[in-house]
């Protein structure tokens, strides 16, 4: 008796739900406006009809009027740069710190031993509890600022770092090996350029939290920054001008995030830039 064998099931082609296999440009743009246009005309039917008190959720227009206002009457622009030196002192120093320490972890297993037991344990413990501390060490001026930024970033910076240089393929360093190359050589010549677009992505992910460590920084006797004026408007009750801050540094992020995905297409055309 012969036995036929059950019909072959080929895979649907499917546009919308295919895995990694190419999306039209102009319907990743449509689903990008959908995303954002829906929250806003939430926001916008709750607010113009008023289903919920203007303190709680102002208006969009009111929004943007206390936004010119601060821009125009309360030199806003100073907060934006005041707010943007500091992230930017704290996110930079620890790159310059974080990124070596991951890339010693994730190369050495000496340096991971000595390293990832204070990593793993401090990387838990929350920085806001380390702000008497930080006063005490650094006083209240902008060190203390940029030292809250350093301290909610670094650890993390080092533990993905690391991590992707455990990724490399041994194959890569053993044909270095092979090759004649050198400890110092795999490091700096097949390591170091591998773990690279990594150490891009790994800023781009991690900026956004020097950002959200902002506020923080700014509750220590700050008299400008973004987070400040969050701060000073919440106890004035003044939600609009709390929603455009929130609103401009999430602006600000965004322009932040697609200047490094440019910054990274141009220094690594050979890595998969399709990553988000």
């Amino acid at each position: 008796m012969a036995f036929s064998s059950p019909p072959k099931r080929y895979l649907k082609p499917s546009v919308f739900w295919s895995i990694r296999q190419g999306f039209p440009h102009w319907l990743a743009i449509l689903l990008s406006a959908i995303a954002l246009a829906i929250p806003l005309t939430a926001w916008a039917v709750f607010s113009y009809a008023g289903l919920v008190t203007p303190m709680f959720l102002p208006t969009p227009t009111s929004v943007l009027q206390s936004g010119i206002q601060m821009f125009t009457q309360e030199d806003l622009i100073v907060d934006v740069l005041a707010s943007c030196a500091r992230v930017a002192a704290g996110f930079v120093i620890a790159g310059f710190v974080g990124v070596p320490m991951g890339i010693a972890m994730g190369t050495f297993y000496s340096m991971e031993s000595l390293f990832a037991p204070i990593v793993g344990t401090v990387r838990y413990m929350p920085v806001m509890a380390f702000v008497p501390l930080i006063v005490i060490w650094v006083g209240l001026g902008e060190d203390a600022k940029a030292l809250i930024i350093f301290l909610g970033v670094v650890l993390y910076n080092a533990m993905m770092v690391a991590d992707a240089v455990k990724f490399i393929p041994n194959e890569m360093i053993n044909v270095a090996y092979t090759l004649g190359a050198n400890r110092r050589d795999v490091l700096f010549k097949v390591i170091c350029p591998a773990v690279f677009p990594s150490v891009l992505d790994t800023l781009r992910v991690n900026i956004s939290g020097a950002w959200n460590y902002l506020v923080i920084a700014e509750l220590v006797a700050a008299q400008s920054g973004l987070g400040f004026k969050i701060v000073q408007s919440q106890r004035f009750l003044q939600t609009e001008k709390v929603l455009f801050c929130i609103a401009l540094i999430g602006l600000i992020g965004l322009l932040i995030d697609y200047g490094l995905k440019w910054i990274s297409m141009l220094l690594t055309p050979w890595a998969d830039q399709t990553r988000s």
